[in-house]
């Protein structure tokens, strides 16, 4: 059947991106007011949210709205806002402590209503629950609490007029409400202390938010703005986004380094803290590469520039840490579905509990609308939806401080279930710096022909056998034979045409592939040294002759041992060792770390099916890798892990989670930190309900009051908001 095609006049809009700083946007509340009134006006088609950096995102289609018009509905809402690329705007001190004043204003102002009231009714424990029968006996208190009410309330009711006006039931609405509720039935100290109460809560939990926002944003401001650039005997400071990829830039003592590049000349040390998580200074002399974003120590560095600053480490660790806000987890998809439903049900019995009674029964009426405003303020789901947000927030943010980089909640929260892990061995378990042991030419070759030739084909590989040769080729003296038309035969070796011949070098698979093996006496000694020893062997050649053997070893990482034992300490079920190299030399790395299930001579669809099998057999099941060759099992464990350092980008981009140094030490961590966070997950989301389920309690026995039942959800929502931040510390913090 072939496939159906639109009409020639139908045709997809293309979509334009904005980015919008909302202040105001410190909870989901704020989001889901947006989205309720932005949802489905004109042009727009997607909205985002990262609530921590009080940041929106909105897909739209520029025939039918554009981005003033939408900060404009933005700002109506009460909320200010402004283009993301905007900087913050210097604020007046009345525009930026107004609200604080008017709060400090009417908390004076209700102190002095509940004295006045104490002592004219000459009780003054019961002054908040005294309803004022005779208001000219209770003129001044009246007053004061008028004064409260107004200085507190006029900062959120024109939010909770409009709800009322959409009939939305949300936390503003029902406390305007309930305020005026509890004027109408006398309940004056009631109702200022509930209007102060909430305010109070909502500066609190703003502030708590905000210091969250400035942890995440403290990992990602790293780079400078400016750059010193060399240009022949002169040197001129420029913005960092005007540097071009080539540039020679000069970095002086407690500078930062602005782009990503090599040491041309100079030695220091460098603080890649903030890419790895390794406070240590690395050494970095001619040659070496250095990264935006790290400090330089103590000497001058002139470095040449590799990559545009959009393109940096530090630049792509930024998007990721952007992105990551929008992964959400399931634990937070479940409690937003939830609360959809949650809220008006719960409105629903409050109208119920404030108009059954008296309709049905002859019951009070005033009694059993106080009732009804108790439900109303009690089942408000604030704290229920910021509990999952802030703790992931500041799950990820710490582990990015440390060197853990993870690509959204989804992602943390697999971490927690992980049961099984495979690791990729050279490059993971290993150093990935092989040393060429020997060369062996075969035939009447000289050594130092077959090595210009090896090296010539793997001059333009990234693998780290390759590089081995490479290095080795350069230390004898011998320069890699000029190459082109270059192949990498991934999981069996590379080919290039030299001087005219196409040679390759690859491991037994290849020699397979190149018909090598016949009964020939070259042949017997390929398998006697494929099949022996415990180093690496690979074997060069051209067409059906082989023309030499290369033996290579690799030492085991100095934290591999100590990283397996903490797995076991948290109860990972298994351990496998994932090679593509001979058995015997997987056998021994992974003898040397006590991994029993070692698979070697795997390509990369061998390490996927494992992979695969695994995940039928454990369930959760990361994968550990850093080479081209292991982006396909990457993609297809529940955990992909990228290890930093030498991993190459494809590497990294089909990763979940990303161990920003090659420190295996860093693993256990993540695992750790995703136990962590879903542990403080289910805190949160059980303090929340316990609350509500308390005070209802309460106040079906008449033992609750409208101020205690604002002060137990807002207090719930700060709770659970200082409980998740506690993910901002370390295991060593805690």
């Amino acid at each position: 059947m072939p496939a159906r095609s639109s009409p020639p006049s139908a045709q997809v809009p293309e979509l334009s991106t904005a980015q919008f700083r909302v202040h105001g946007l410190d909870c989901a509340e704020e989001a889901s007011l947006i989205r309720r009134n932005l949802g489905g006006a004109t042009g727009i088609r997607q909205l985002g949210f990262d609530v921590l950096r009080g940041k929106m995102t909105v897909a739209f289609d520029p025939a039918g709205t554009d981005e003033a018009t939408i900060a404009q509905a933005v700002s109506a809402l009460g909320l200010e806002c402004r283009p993301w690329a905007e900087p913050a705007a210097g604020q007046s001190f009345l525009r930026r402590r107004g609200g604080d004043l008017l709060l400090l204003g009417g908390g004076i102002a209700l102190a002095l209503g509940l004295t006045q009231q104490a002592v004219q009714s000459g009780d003054w424990f019961a002054a908040l629950d005294h309803r004022i029968q005779d208001p000219g006996e209770y003129r001044l208190a009246i007053v004061c609490f008028l004064v409260a009410i107004v200085s507190t309330a006029s900062q959120f009711a024109p939010k909770g007029i409009r709800a009322l006006v959409g009939l939305r039931p949300e936390m503003n609405a029902l406390v305007l409400v309930s305020t005026i509720g509890a004027g109408v039935l006398g309940e004056w100290a009631e109702g200022a202390t509930l209007s102060f109460l909430f305010v109070l809560a909502g500066r609190l939990e703003g502030w708590s938010v905000e210091r969250a926002r400035r942890e995440v944003g403290g990992l990602v401001a790293s780079a400078p703005q400016h750059a010193s650039v060399v240009e022949g005997e002169t040197e001129r400071r420029v913005a960092v986004d005007l540097v071009s990829v080539g540039s020679l830039v000069r970095v002086r003592p407690g500078e930062s380094i602005p782009c990503d590049g090599t040491v041309e000349s100079g030695t220091s040390g460098v603080n890649e803290a903030v890419l790895t998580g390794e406070a240590v200074p690395a050494p970095k002399a001619p040659g070496d590469a250095v990264f935006a974003g790290s400090f330089n120590g103590d000497g001058v560095l002139d470095i040449r520039t590799t990559k545009p600053v959009d393109d940096t480490r530090l630049a792509r660790i930024v998007r990721m840490v952007e992105e990551s806000q929008h992964r959400r987890a399931p634990a937070e998809r479940y409690v937003d579905r939830f609360a959809q439903f949650y809220t008006p049900i719960m409105f629903a019995v409050a109208v119920l509990v404030a108009a059954g009674p008296p309709l049905l029964l002859g019951a009070s009426f005033e009694t059993w609308f106080y009732r009804g405003m108790l439900v109303l303020l009690i089942s408000c789901p604030c704290a229920l939806v910021i509990s999952t947000p802030v703790a992931i927030a500041a799950a990820t943010a710490s582990a990015t401080r440390r060197g853990l980089l993870i690509k959204g909640g989804a992602y943390l929260e697999e971490a927690a279930r992980v049961q099984a892990i495979a690791f990729d061995k050279t490059g993971v378990l290993t150093l990935g710096e092989p040393g060429v042991d020997g060369i062996e030419p075969l035939g009447a070759r000289e050594e130092r022909e077959v090595l210009a030739r090896m090296a010539g084909v793997e001059h333009y590989s990234e693998h780290p056998l390759a590089q081995a040769i490479v290095r080795h080729a350069r230390e004898q003296g011998v320069e890699p034979a000029a190459a082109d038309d270059f192949h990498a035969l991934h999981g069996k070796g590379a080919s290039a045409v030299v001087s005219g011949e196409r040679f390759w070098i690859g491991n037994a698979r290849m020699l397979r592939d190149q018909g090598v093996f016949d009964d020939t006496a070259a042949s017997a000694a390929l398998r006697e040294a494929l099949d022996s020893g415990d180093r690496t062997v690979v074997v060069c050649g051209r067409g059906e002759e082989p023309w030499a053997i290369a033996r290579l070893s690799d030492s085991i990482r100095p934290d591999a041992r100590e990283a397996i034992a903490r797995l076991r300490a948290l109860k990972i079920g298994h351990i496998a060792v994932l090679s593509g190299d001979n058995a015997a030399t997987a056998r021994r790395v992974g003898s040397a770390l006590g991994i029993e299930d070692v698979r070697a001579n795997l390509l990369p669809e061998d390490k996927t099916s494992v992979v695969r099998e695994l995940r039928e057999q454990y369930g959760s099941v990361a994968m550990v890798g850093d080479g081209i060759n292991d982006a396909e099992a990457l993609i297809a464990a529940s955990l992909g892990v990228g290890v930093g350092g030498r991993g190459t980008d494809i590497a990294l981009e089909s990763a979940d989670a990303i161990l920003m140094a090659p420190r295996i030490q860093l693993l256990p961590d993540l695992i750790a930190t995703g136990r962590r966070a879903l542990r403080i997950i289910r805190q949160n989301v059980f303090l929340a309900l316990a609350f509500k389920a308390l005070f209802l309690v309460l106040a079906a026995q008449d033992l609750a009051t409208l101020w205690l039942a604002v002060a137990a959800d807002m207090g719930a929502t700060i709770l659970v908001v200082f409980n998740g931040l506690r993910l901002l510390r370390t295991d060593s913090d805690a």
